[in-house]
């Protein structure tokens, strides 16, 4: 909506104000809560109020934060574009506004620079859930070739948000939460990895200080794109501070000619008091998508842990027999089936069912899956390839690399250059031949090196931006070839995690590490963007393969139930107690998948550090369950009370338990208001709380709410 020189968007809690009429470009003076349509007459007077005043030793017209700043109007801050043409001319860029087309929810800005002679066309939405999105388009308007170095969007944050949070990790430890303040000059966050990595950050946030789960205001952005990206803090000394982020292009990676035009990724923005309702605007925003998976998530068993890479029919079928007898829905082969893979050093690439394993091929294990109840999955990394392989010998062309030379190794194995487009062609025809040939209706698509020195071949170009789009392309594709197709984002576990891929792809792993330790805090920290219902959740067996720590098959149950649940493990070992014990915790699993699918997650800031609480709440507030975890020995003995946050105040609810809490210490009894179903009000359960059990660490109790009035 226009008033006079400034658009107004709006929707779903969230407005963004844009002053047009600022001497450099648009600037974005409000982002954050919606304004009402009574206050839309003294929008001018917002915009007035933030134009700063002259001051001794600056510019005699005082530079804004524009929504694209650039250095030539005086802005010393980052830029949102850089760029030249040969030689380095016209590195100057200044642009002005020509066009200006908006609704109550979206607009689009057009700015050109008739001197550098390109075009920024920003396309900016209130969508679904009130985030806020951009996208930049920039077009090179001349008629000799144009380098862009730099294709931010940018994102104000208010001024008293002085505190930052991001996420780091490695494998097995991904989404580690760190905070710091939001001081003067750059908090810069890159991944140059060819892929997000492990130790990139899913979110930058600003915050008032002490923001947690539950209060205090806070802005973050993600950037949606699966390779290469930045995203920026900074604080300047001119009363501005915001948040930026886009694509991060290699030296000279993005060179076009006349006419030609490159796009952002959608960089998204989401904000709320605390970080819980920041997360709900985000998976608001992505369940809203025509695309987003809507039938209950199927019950998953991988095959990985429970035999590696020793596949065999007798022992995949009994494997089968026991995942059905626990109530699994999907079965998925892991790595191993192909040609030559024995172990990781060999086969990647050689995309063809080994004829020395599986003799009748893979349709014996498949039927009787499929016989059993179950869909049956498969494991592939097709961007993938070692040397010791019939493709690498074949083709060496296809690999990636800037130098003659190959890349240093990761995991003995190379990347294929997508972008190449006889690579391509045969990795989709391979992946297509497979799809076709058996019925598979699951693809754990893995990626489990770093894009080293990815150039088109030797003195080659940077080629990490046409790969990721080739990569898009190729499960664009698949899925229109193989309608109902659901697909895993795999990356060493955690490290393609972003909204590009899972635009593409049903669910994410999170983590290749199933310690329900270390998992309470990864699956906290990756669903302050992704849905719950997306995040792949596995129970473990009592020995956590990574981390050696031996866990209660009750603990891990609880900790997965906020998740896409599935098992790792060889059922076909356990006895009849354990597997009937699995079996209710599956169906307990299946029993809230809805909450799950559909309800607000919400996480309370608890004092203790031994406890952790969090819990799904239905539309409406109706049922709600949660999981109160013990990870540690807490100081108090037993524990202080916690309380249950997001219920609506005026209700009162009965609280039961469900499942199983393991075995428990000796000495230690029963709570007293867990032996009969207890009412309380939802004021209540959020200001005073109840006790949670005390036990060893390693402990979760789980709790169904349902309201009773």
């Amino acid at each position: 909506m226009t008033h006079d020189s400034v658009l107004h968007l709006r929707g779903e809690g969230t407005s963004v104000v844009i002053d047009l009429e600022t001497p450099y470009g648009p600037s974005i003076v409000h982002w954050g809560v919606e304004l009402s349509e009574s206050d839309d007459g003294s929008l001018g007077a917002i915009a007035l109020a933030a134009r700063p005043q002259q001051v001794t030793g600056g510019m005699d017209a005082p530079p804004r934060l524009a929504v694209v700043p650039t250095s030539s109007s005086g802005w010393a801050g980052a830029p949102g574009v850089e760029g030249y043409r040969a030689r380095g001319e016209h590195f100057s860029v200044l642009l002005a506004l020509v066009d200006a087309t908006s609704d109550s929810r979206s607009a689009t800005l057009t700015l050109e620079d008739d001197e550098s002679l390109i075009r920024v066309r920003v396309d900016l939405g209130v969508g679904a859930g009130g985030v806020f999105t951009q996208r930049l388009t920039l077009t090179n308007l001349g008629r000799d070739d144009y380098v862009v170095n730099t294709l931010h969007a940018t994102f104000p944050t208010p001024w008293d948000s002085t505190e930052l949070l991001d996420t780091t990790g490695r494998h097995l430890r991904e989404r580690t939460p760190q905070r710091r303040a939001f001081t003067m000059g750059s908090h810069v966050r890159e991944s140059r990895r060819g892929r997000p990595g492990a130790d990139s950050t899913l979110l930058l946030a600003a915050g008032r200080p002490g923001f947690g789960f539950e209060s205090g205001v806070v802005h973050g952005i993600h950037v949606g794109w699966s390779g290469n990206h930045r995203v920026i803090a900074e604080r300047t000394m001119t009363g501005e501070s915001f948040l930026a982020g886009g694509e991060l292009f290699l030296p000279g990676e993005i060179t076009l000619g006349p006419g030609q035009h490159i796009s952002t990724p959608t960089v998204y923005g989401s904000w709320g008091q605390g970080l819980d309702e920041l997360a709900a605007r985000f998976h608001t925003h992505w369940r809203a998508r025509p695309q987003h998976p809507t039938r209950p998530r199927p019950i998953t068993l991988n095959t990985w842990e429970a035999v590696y890479f020793d596949h065999d029919l007798r022992r995949l079928t009994a494997l089968a027999d026991a995942a059905a007898d626990v109530g699994v829905e999907r079965f998925v082969l892991d790595d191993g089936w192909f040609r030559g893979r024995r172990d990781d050093t060999a086969g990647l690439g050689d995309w063809y069912v080994d004829e020395e394993v599986w003799p009748d091929g893979l349709d014996p294990l498949i039927d009787h899956v499929i016989d059993r109840g179950m869909e049956f999955g498969l494991w592939v990394e097709p961007e993938m390839v070692n040397p010791d392989s019939d493709l690498a010998r074949a083709h060496p062309e296809w690999i990636l690399r800037a130098r003659a030379g190959l890349p240093a190794a990761g995991r003995n194995q190379q990347v294929i250059n997508l972008a190449h487009p006889d690579a391509y062609a045969y990795i989709y025809d391979r992946l297509h031949d497979l799809l076709s040939t058996y019925r598979i209706a699951y693809l754990k698509w893995d990626h489990n090196r770093d894009l080293v020195d990815p150039g088109a071949g030797a003195g080659g170009a940077a080629h990490v931006h046409a790969h990721t789009l080739a990569f898009y392309r190729l499960l664009d594709e698949l899925r229109l070839a193989h309608p109902g197709l659901e697909i895993e984002s795999c990356a060493s576990g955690g490290a393609r995690v972003d909204l590009g891929v899972l635009d593409r792809t049903e669910r994410i792993w999170v983590s290749d590490d199933l310690d329900p330790i270390e998992r309470l805090r990864n699956q906290r920290y990756t669903a302050l963007v992704v849905p719950p219902e997306m995040l792949g959740a596995h129970i473990t067996s009592p020995a956590v393969h990574t981390t050696g720590r031996t866990v209660e098959l009750s603990f891990s149950a609880a900790v997965a139930l906020f998740g896409h649940v599935g098992i790792e493990w060889d059922l076909a070992a356990i006895d009849p107690e354990t597997r009937a014990e699995l079996a209710g915790w599956v169906a307990v699993a299946k029993q809230i998948r809805p909450l799950v699918a559909h309800g607000r997650l919400v996480n309370a800031d608890v004092a203790d550090p031994a406890i952790d609480v969090r819990g799904m709440i239905s539309r409406g507030g109706a049922e709600a369950v949660f999981v109160i975890s013990h990870v540690e020995m807490s100081t108090a003995y037993p524990s202080g009370r916690v309380t249950l946050p997001g219920l609506d105040p005026m209700r009162r609810y009965r609280l039961e338990q469900l499942g199983a809490t393991g075995a428990r210490g000796s000495g230690l009894s029963d709570l007293e208001w867990l032996r009969e179903p207890l009412v309380v009000s939802g004021r209540e359960l959020g200001a005073v709380g109840v006790r949670p059990l005390t036990d060893v660490p390693q402990r979760s109790l789980v709790l169904r709410v349902t309201a009773v009035d």
